[in-house]
């Protein structure tokens, strides 16, 4: 069936590729986020374990809507870890970094997740995806506080 939306093939295509990068990029730091949650140690252990786990438990949450934003625009989100590998920004992690090595590692992921937000932005903005826009716009502000949270938790 034809999709009629109010915006051409080509810029909800162009759409659904920067939304597939960014459910990617936040798909891969879910994951790094709750493997630091079952295996932080150290002094700020409970108080990272609870940040950890508030932290991959939106981001959970955050990916379903991308993807079904995905879907909207009439085309099939990744649904594999292999595809978002082949597009996430955003590294697996390799070993088991002591609590401030963590700390620091998501904050710079939180970071990497906002730029891909915000290019997100501009795609939508150039295909007049509101809708896009409105999905896309919190998790900007959300990632980059995230990110200056836990910057100054390692400090």
């Amino acid at each position: 069936m034809d999709i009629n939306i109010g915006i051409s093939a080509e810029k909800r295509k162009a759409s659904a590729e920067a939304v597939r990068k960014l459910m990617a990029d936040t798909y891969t730091l879910y994951l790094k986020t709750h493997g630091y949650h079952w295996n932080v140690e150290g002094p700020h252990f409970q108080q990272l374990h609870i940040q950890f786990m508030d932290q991959y438990t939106e981001m959970w949450t955050a990916v379903d809507e991308l993807a079904e934003r995905i879907r909207a625009l009439g085309y099939l989100a990744p649904a594999s870890y292999a595809d978002m590998a082949k597009i996430s920004s955003i590294k697996e992690e390799d070993g088991t970094p002591d609590w401030k090595t963590m700390v620091k590692n998501l904050a710079q992921g939180h970071e990497q997740v906002a730029k891909t937000a915000r290019d997100v932005l501009r795609v939508a903005e150039d295909a007049g995806d509101d809708a896009t826009a409105d999905v896309v716009g919190p998790r900007v502000t959300l990632h980059e506080k995230t990110a200056w949270m836990l910057r100054a938790t390692a400090s």
